[in-house]
């Protein structure tokens, strides 16, 4: 297969200039101008004057197929890629989990299970570490060396996946020994329980105490210690949804020492804020995720951070339930809502209109927070991540005037809701390439099930 992209508007994290870009195979192999005159013959020539050409989005936290409080997340590895292509994300990093009693490499070979033949788009693992004693210590070298070289440990949900402190500080010993990375889902889950019991105790059983038993201070607790402990470990820490300024300002504190401290926030709480908690009824649910919406005044400060690289990287944390039949699990019970929110589809038009289009963020900083700064923290770059030559034609040819109406009526996402049902935002994807392969064309799939690979990342 042989592509020219001719005259669009190419943006990476450093550059900007207007060029034709040709593509063989899956590979990007000349940038130029007129490339018309020497491209020879070509199977396929895509018009993208006046519109942006940017890398394929990098998303790494999802969560497809994921076993959660006696349901499971409601898209699988088919849906869920063939949703975020339609939102110009080509790549995905999801989150295998070890449960207790596995090995390192049986919870891998699960999730390769869930992933091979289905996936539409590439993708890498995480691997949740649940149970460590010293003997499987030893695995985590063994992972890295098969490309599995982030792993992800909790400070939350006593009883599934809460590990303790030394745990935490030997698999970042060992994590960091073998060039490879912790992901840490940061609070304090021993405090929070104890407020969520006292909640239920008191008859408080409405989906908004999810989020009122999980303060902020909780949150920036947890990313402290996480901090801390990473320090003695001399261990670079990755911290997954920062939601507020509490927290930000851990890791703030920490990148001034010169610490290798990283966060990623995701949209929800750029856009989304506590007040959805007090609607009516049992619409709250929608909004029940870890950690929960928070009130409006942590967003602007979110905003600075993403614009001072205190913040590297927005993800989604796409974890669907749906509303009907998986949300209503916990109608009577905070607690037993399953936590998590659909949002895969719709991120890479989000951050362009809130970001780019509202002036806090400029274009280059647009494609370095949704796809280069992944790239490089999590050992894909600069296969993934850019447009250059040599590198994997993940590519988007993106509208940066076409509006559109985001809903559950029209997004391809397998769940029954959307958290931003109604937002009108300017910015939309019209071609994305995945490895040379166009998936999407003008709102219609192109790709295939199963032509997704398993990437195999290095150390960042």
């Amino acid at each position: 297969m042989k592509t020219l992209i001719r005259n669009g508007h190419v943006v990476t994290a450093v550059d900007s200039y207007t060029a034709d870009i040709l593509v063989e195979g899956s590979t990007v192999v000349l940038i130029g101008k007129d490339l018309e005159k020497i491209a020879g013959a070509l199977d396929k020539t895509i018009n993208a004057t006046g519109k942006l050409v940017i890398p394929g989005g990098i998303d790494p936290h999802t969560h497809m197929d994921l076993p959660f409080g006696g349901t499971s997340s409601s898209d699988d590895f088919e849906t869920g890629t063939r949703a975020a292509a339609f939102g110009g994300t080509t790549t995905i990093i999801d989150f295998a989990v070890q449960y207790r009693g596995q090995s390192l490499n049986q919870a891998l070979d699960v999730w390769f299970s869930k992933a091979q033949g289905k996936a539409a788009i590439d993708y890498g693992f995480h691997m949740i570490l649940t149970d460590l004693p010293n003997h499987r210590l030893p695995e985590i070298k063994n992972l890295v060396q098969q490309g599995v070289s982030s792993f992800k440990l909790f400070m939350a949900y006593p009883g599934m996946f809460l590990v303790d402190d030394g745990t935490i500080f030997q698999a970042m010993t060992a994590a960091a020994e073998s060039g490879g990375l912790i992901c840490m889902h940061a609070e304090n889950g021993v405090v929070i329980d104890v407020l969520v019991k006292r909640a239920l105790a008191e008859g408080k059983t409405a989906p908004k105490y999810h989020a009122l038993t999980r303060p902020t201070r909780a949150e920036a607790e947890g990313v402290h210690r996480a901090i801390a402990i990473a320090e003695m470990a001399n261990s670079p820490v990755y911290i997954v949804h920062l939601s507020c300024y509490d927290a930000l300002k851990e890791v703030q504190a920490a990148r001034d020492l010169g610490l290798p401290a990283y966060a990623e926030t995701c949209p929800q709480y750029l856009f989304l804020d506590y007040s959805y908690y007090e609607q009516e009824g049992f619409e709250a649910a929608k909004y029940v995720m870890t950690p929960p919406l928070r009130d409006k005044s942590n967003q602007e400060q979110l905003w600075k951070g993403l614009r001072g690289n205190d913040l590297q990287v927005i993800s989604t944390d796409h974890c669907p339930f749906c509303f009907k039949e998986q949300k209503e699990l916990g109608r009577n019970d905070f607690s037993k809502i399953p936590n998590g929110g659909p949002g895969v589809e719709h991120r890479m038009s989000l951050i362009y209109d809130g970001g780019v289009v509202q002036g806090r963020i400029n274009l280059n900083r647009f494609v370095e927070l949704t796809s280069t700064a992944a790239a490089k923290i999590f050992g894909l770059f600069p296969k993934k991540g850019t447009i250059a030559v040599g590198s994997d034609a993940d590519i988007v040819i993106f509208d940066p005037s076409k509006e559109q109406t985001i809903s559950a009526k029209t997004h391809h996402m397998r769940v029954d809701y959307s958290a931003y049902e109604g937002r009108r935002v300017r910015g939309t994807v019209e071609t994305v390439l995945s490895r040379g392969n166009i998936v999407v064309e003008h709102g219609e799939f192109k790709g295939k099930r199963g032509d997704g690979q398993f990437l195999r990342r290095g150390t960042a």
